[in-house]
């Protein structure tokens, strides 16, 4: 169905091809699983089925990619429309209508699909997705997973024979990715539709892959089967990275083959008590931010309803709760720039060392009082340049606050970003990176992070967990509002659960997340009822020492 024939791409400003003399098949049916760290190739390989590259991206293609027959090269995108469906990193940048009905069918109208198969399919991919109830909202008003869940459905509406997902579960919540990844399968299963899927998380969607393509930064490809490929790469989930441990073999991919694998494990750990991924925050620190009563109302419906939080220095907080459940606009109440329909927000004004409220400090002070980084990243990207973007942010932060230059922050995050690279050219991940390197040059005494690991690799994953605990350890409190279960075990201090608007669960990390079949860890799910969170805490027990992660470093 797929077919790469001795491929290499090169873009004119880049030293090195993104994709150096790829020979790759993907047969019918076949769900494919593109891994490898931020910045090394996978976009650019995904981008190159449906001919997105070079005709629209730039650089040189040399080789030969075939989709169903057709030479990507001599057959631009708009004439792979009807075989070839795309989902990008960004659900916004593909969007072209006003609502959710309207975006499931805009695909089926320019493919001159009749208006009763039309609501057809409409009907099925609502329901396949979850969409049924937001049918007529409009898409601007939908948290970053429903639209992420939009944008596959209005893709699948055309029934596409090749299906390339692009971080599909990002910005979904455990629940809402099973069912996404469920729907995909059962496209793989029953019709034969071909996938390639590129993912950071791992621990999500390695169990339904048929076959992993490694990317491991050379430009070349490495594929096989799944167990094969991930027994030796630099990349892996933690359920592999425990198996690599316990060296059991076959190697399992699922939580029920490793629980199946773990009663030896189970027996050996009883009794140890595991070693806290963080150490607890002293007690009695005070609250640098303190919120009472927030309310936050949308055309009279509530997203937000009567909540009170503090968030003390030195401790770091995860936001949890399913899409839509009031996350994101508790943080942009919080952090003053949001709307905010009752309550009051608390904090020092940095510039007078008084209370103060974000919401009437000036901008510059707020920031450094409260800084955000949205979803969105890219909405914080405005120059023309990395190197501009770097130095705006020295200009109005580091030089107040002291802290570590935006450009030193950048590579420990995402190392290798050139310079003179224009900040929209770069993976969602790379922005990201840049985003929060803008962001903690002002170090703000409060940092709210909104989705922070979205197009993150688990390198990146783990610089971030060593940034944010530095930052607790300075005596600032930092917010994570995130459905990465896994950088929660290996972050967060204390677990703040939403749902409906509410606050449904707020505690320590271990008892909140383990009581949760949804929220909890692959390892605590394997080795349940005991309480590890980590691979790195079953090392510990059983060794005294860490197992190396995948940046060659031990782990948080």
């Amino acid at each position: 169905m797929i077919t790469f024939d001795q491929v290499t791409v090169h873009y004119d400003d880049a030293a090195e091809p993104a994709l150096r003399e790829v020979d790759l098949t993907v047969e019918e049916g076949e769900l494919c699983l593109v891994v490898g760290h931020t910045g090394v190739g996978k976009s650019t390989l995904l981008g190159a089925v449906n001919g997105l590259v070079p005709h629209f991206t730039g650089g040189t293609l040399y080789g030969r990619v075939t989709v169903d027959g057709r030479d990507t090269a001599t057959h631009p995108p708009r004439e792979l429309a009807d075989v070839v469906g795309v989902v990008g990193q960004d659900p916004l940048d593909g969007f072209v209508t006003d609502t959710v009905e309207e975006e499931l069918a805009y695909v089926m109208e320019q493919l001159a699909i009749p208006p009763h198969v039309m609501r057809k399919r409409v009907e099925e991919t609502l329901d396949l997705l979850g969409l049924a109830d937001l049918r007529h909202r409009a898409l601007h008003e939908l948290s970053g997973g429903q639209q992420q869940r939009v944008a596959i459905g209005s893709v699948l509406t055309a029934h596409p024979r090749v299906l390339v997902l692009d971080e599909p579960t990002s910005a979904l919540d455990p629940t809402a990715a099973d069912e996404v990844l469920a729907a995909v399968t059962r496209l793989v299963h029953d019709l034969g539709v071909t996938v390639l899927m590129a993912e950071h998380r791992l621990e999500r969607v390695v169990q339904y892959a048929d076959r992993v393509v490694h990317l491991p930064g050379s430009g070349r490809v490495v594929h096989g089967a799944p167990a094969d490929i991930l027994r030796t790469s630099s990349i892996a989930p933690p359920i592999v990275e425990l198996a690599r441990a316990a060296d059991w073999r076959p190697l399992p991919l699922s939580v029920r083959d490793a629980r199946r694998a773990a009663a030896p494990l189970r027996a050996q750990l009883a009794g140890a008590e595991p070693v806290p991924v963080r150490p607890a925050p002293v007690a009695g620190r005070p609250a640098l931010l303190t919120a009472r009563g927030i309310t936050v109302s949308y055309h009279r419906v509530p997203a937000v309803r009567d909540v009170d939080l503090d968030l003390r220095s030195g401790e770091i907080t995860a936001l949890m709760g399913r899409n839509g459940s009031g996350k994101s606009s508790l943080l942009w109440a919080l952090q003053g720039s949001g709307p905010r329909s009752a309550g009051s927000v608390h904090t020092t004004d940095p510039r007078t060392g008084q209370p103060g409220d974000p919401h009437t400090m000036a901008a510059t002070d707020a920031r450094r009082a409260v800084g955000l980084v949205p979803q969105t990243p890219a909405d914080l990207l405005y120059l023309e340049s990395v190197k501009q973007e770097l130095d705006q942010a020295d200009s109005e932060s580091a030089a107040q606050s002291g802290g570590d230059s935006a450009r030193t922050i950048l590579d420990r995050l995402a190392p290798g970003i050139d310079d003179a690279t224009h900040p929209r050219d770069l993976s969602e991940g790379q922005k990201l990176a840049l985003v929060l390197a803008v962001q903690l040059t002002a170090t703000p005494r409060v940092l709210l992070l909104d989705e922070p690991t979205r197009g993150l690799d688990y390198r990146a994953k783990a610089e971030l967990t060593r940034i944010v605990a530095a930052l607790a350890d300075e005596g600032r409190a930092v917010v994570i509002s995130t459905h990465d279960v896994e950088f929660v075990a290996r972050t967060a201090d204390r677990v703040v659960v939403m749902a409906e608007g509410d606050i449904v669960a707020d505690g320590p990390t271990t008892e909140v997340i383990v009581a949760s079949p949804v929220f909890a860890p692959q390892t605590a799910k394997i080795l349940a009822p005991l309480p590890f969170l980590a691979v790195d805490q079953v090392a510990s027990a059983l060794t005294g020492s860490s197992i190396p992660t995948q940046d060659g470093e031990n782990g948080a």
